[in-house]
């Protein structure tokens, strides 16, 4: 049975309030097509009373001027707050996203608990303040939260992605915005639950659904000091031109097109449940999947069998089924996105090797079978376009020049692997594909490295030290003297 979460308040400083909407965010689970819950959806005079209530916040209230040690407190405690209601973050977030609980949502909910810890443990060992010897004088070099934040983010994988802005804003000494795509908006709400349950200061946290039109009236927003986005190229670049427009901080991570280069020498055996791994991660709605499979010549016949004979045995289905693997695609709208696609294709003279239509067994639900294509060219739409949905291309290239050159042959550059029985030889490969994130004989997001995208993927880091200091400002002071 679905879970169901209803509620008709926004969260602003530190209060659930009514929104001055009249209607209703209906949320539609992917895999029943049926209404699973409600939240309220966020106007521009809702906008606005969520920045006033920031920026008093950040202006006069105490978050920003507490220690790294004060605010540490705070994230551990909404860490502590979201494990305990783990089962229950996991269920919504299953419903609303189609995400398959026990091998993706679950986890999920974990990543974000670690990155909230991760963060506490990282800001209190980071020095605030850094005396230089100058040329004349000595100088402090100091670190102060950037402001109000504006934190856009997706429905793929929504509570771990948010907490990439969140968690590093929040123990910056940022006050932040969360505007959750009004494809999921109950993970959010039950996000306020969390902050509001641990004593998170008034104005320091708040939650506004919305759809796109109020959502870039935050991006212009003359009370945001900076904006947070994850999510389509198109979209980024929008905010990119409006934020430039202001003189405005801002951070963009953004779409991709990654390419898994299997070289020569590559043990099939060895490396295939790797890189399916890689390519069907998070339903295939993952701006990081491998989505283009590139492979020798001469083994071209040999990495398409092993490789669409894996994604066959993906299991898609429930996501409340334990054995899953896949789940649905978010909406009717990404699916028949995802379904043309597929037609493109065939009619660029791609070959369909497995799937390309829906889920006979599956009636309900916004399921697309998984989906190989061979004879692929690198000029081709489907190898050059993201997806965002089942559907993969097997590539093939000349020599490993070839290989390289055809990874990096895309206006994209987030994410990519290389899959050989020389790990050595493979680290060299990977120092030549422009990418900001890259694998050898494994795919990983690590919290503790820097994560973003060259090209068109995006603008700025996310995870490690280089998340934390997105959301520093800088300032030097001069004193007279030499430094002591």
């Amino acid at each position: 049975m679905a879970f169901e979460y209803n509620t008709t308040k926004l969260y602003v400083d530190g209060k659930w309030v009514s929104s001055t909407a009249k209607d209703l965010l209906k949320v539609r689970s992917p895999s029943t097509e049926e209404i699973i819950g409600c939240a309220p959806s966020a106007t521009t005079e809702d906008i606005d009373r969520a920045v006033m209530s920031a920026r008093a916040a950040f202006d006069h209230g105490p978050w920003p001027r507490m220690s790294m040690q004060e605010r540490g407190k705070y994230l551990r405690a909404a860490a502590a707050e979201i494990m305990r209601r783990k089962e229950e973050f996991g269920r919504v977030t299953a419903d609303e996203s189609g995400l398959a609980k026990v091998k993706n949502a679950d986890f999920l909910v974990q990543a974000t608990a670690f990155m909230l810890n991760y963060y506490a443990d990282l800001g209190e060992k980071h020095p605030i303040e850094e005396l230089r010897q100058g040329m004349m004088n000595s100088i402090i070099v100091r670190k102060e939260p950037v402001g109000v934040v504006g934190s856009i983010m997706p429905w793929n994988a929504p509570i771990a992605i948010s907490h990439m802005s969140l968690a590093p804003a929040l123990m910056a000494g940022c006050c932040v915005i969360l505007k959750p795509a009004p494809e999921t908006p109950l993970y959010a709400q039950l996000l306020a639950e969390v902050y509001d349950a641990i004593g998170m200061p008034p104005g320091v946290f708040n939650v506004t659904p919305a759809d796109r039109e109020v959502s870039e009236y935050l991006v212009r927003h003359q009370g945001i000091d900076k904006i947070s986005f994850t999510g389509s190229t198109q979209v980024g670049r929008r905010i990119g031109s409006i934020c430039g427009e202001q003189i405005k901080r801002f951070s963009l991570e953004l779409g991709g097109k990654s390419a898994a280069i299997v070289l020569e020498d590559a043990d099939l055996s060895q490396v295939m449940p790797g890189l399916l791994f890689a390519a069907l991660i998070n339903n295939c709605e993952a701006c990081v999947g491998q989505t283009r499979i590139l492979a020798p010549a001469n083994r071209y016949d040999e990495v398409l069998q092993a490789f669409a004979e894996g994604v066959a045995r993906s299991k898609v289905g429930d996501p409340h089924d334990p054995e899953t693997d896949m789940g649905p695609l978010i909406s009717e709208r990404q699916r028949s996105r995802v379904e043309q696609y597929i037609e493109i294709g065939k009619s660029e003279g791609a070959k369909l090797v497995l799937g390309g239509g829906r889920v006979p067994d599956l009636k309900r639900g916004y399921y697309v079978q998984p989906t190989v294509f061979a004879n692929v060219n690198n000029q081709m739409r489907i190898a050059r376009e993201e997806i965002f949905g089942p559907v993969f291309s097997v590539i093939p290239y000349r020599n490993e020049e070839d290989a390289i050159a055809i990874a990096n042959d895309s206006t994209y550059g987030l994410s990519g692997t290389v899959w050989t029985s020389d790990q050595a030889h493979g680290v060299d490969i990977a120092r030549r594909v422009r990418t900001g994130n890259y694998g050898v004989n494994c795919f990983n997001l690590d919290m503790t490295a820097p994560f973003g995208g060259f090209k068109e993927s995006g603008i700025g880091r996310q995870y490690g030290i280089e998340g934390l200091q997105a959301y520093f400002e800088l300032k030097s002071i001069h004193l007279p003297g030499a430094a002591s």
